[in-house]
């Protein structure tokens, strides 16, 4: 079955911005998209068995489901199983349900926020951002973008602040749009991007 179109839901608008930049360049061409973005993650999981119940009744057999959140503070796996339980339930088969290659609800975690997606892109932010240096990502707090503690937004934050960006606090939706511009999926070093990345490319196989 060829995909022709991609049902998105994302928990803020700052990853509905950043999507909009990135899809293109990682879905094949002539798949189309649609984002819809929650108020937070609590929002997102609050609604989406009764979405995924509305997709189920009407959804296309070449359309498919694609669903991102941040893992924040939470369990991985247990984020996960929720996110499984309430496709699963609601009729789907799921990337990680099945060893078939068919699948419908494809579910992704950004690790431990989206922030790190864009930390995983250096040359992407000093692209944006030119006052940065590149060599930000060879410091310990930056190098590996998964595993950075006290918060992946705050990390980004403090090294916008620091070159003079976001003085008056980070803009989580113009630092998206402005930092995803520039990205290349191929090239992230966040583990959960790539996951996501090829998550997305099994749609295709």
């Amino acid at each position: 079955m060829t995909v022709l179109h991609l049902e998105v839901l994302v928990e803020e608008y700052s990853a509905k911005v950043a999507l909009e930049n990135l899809l293109p360049k990682i879905l094949p061409s002539p798949v189309d998209f649609e984002i819809h973005s929650f108020q937070g993650k609590k929002d997102l999981l609050n609604k989406l068995p009764q979405r995924l119940k509305g997709y189920h009744s009407w959804l296309p057999d070449d359309w498919r489901i694609l669903i991102l959140c941040d893992r924040d503070n939470d369990n991985c796996q247990n984020l996960k199983e929720i996110l499984e339980n309430h496709a699963i339930v609601s009729g789907f088969i799921t990337k990680s349900s099945t060893l078939s290659q068919q699948f419908t609800v494809l579910n992704r975690i950004a690790i431990e926020e989206l922030e790190a997606w864009f930390l995983g892109d250096a040359t992407a932010i000093c692209q944006a951002y030119p006052k940065i240096a590149k060599s930000f990502a060879t410091q310990q707090r930056y190098r590996y973008p998964d595993a950075i503690t006290g918060g992946t937004w705050e990390a980004l934050e403090a090294l916008l602040k620091g070159k003079g960006y976001h003085q008056g606090g980070l803009n989580k939706v113009e630092a998206a749009r402005t930092i995803s511009e520039y990205m290349q999926p191929q090239n992230n070093q966040s583990p959960s991007f790539q996951c996501f990345n090829a998550g997305i490319q099994a749609f295709f196989r």
